[in-house]
């Protein structure tokens, strides 16, 4: 997003009576945590799935680091 329509928007909400600034922070914040909760739902289901096939190493730092 160009830096101008960001400052459009923020110029905007500030012309916004605090309560209604509020409720947009609110549902911003929201929305990302949501977005954030599925990612690391679908980071969850991938990792599940990787432990289940077999596609997982095990081992201590240097283990892992004599491997690469």
């Amino acid at each position: 997003m160009k830096e101008s329509v960001i400052n459009d928007i923020l110029q905007n909400v500030s012309t916004l009576p605090l309560d209604e600034q509020d409720f947009i922070v609110q549902t911003i914040s929201r929305r990302m945590h949501e977005v954030r909760r599925n990612e690391i739902a679908e980071r969850a289901k991938e990792a599940e799935y990787n432990y289940n096939t077999g596609n997982v190493t095990s081992g201590t730092v240097n283990d892992l680091m004599k491997k690469l």
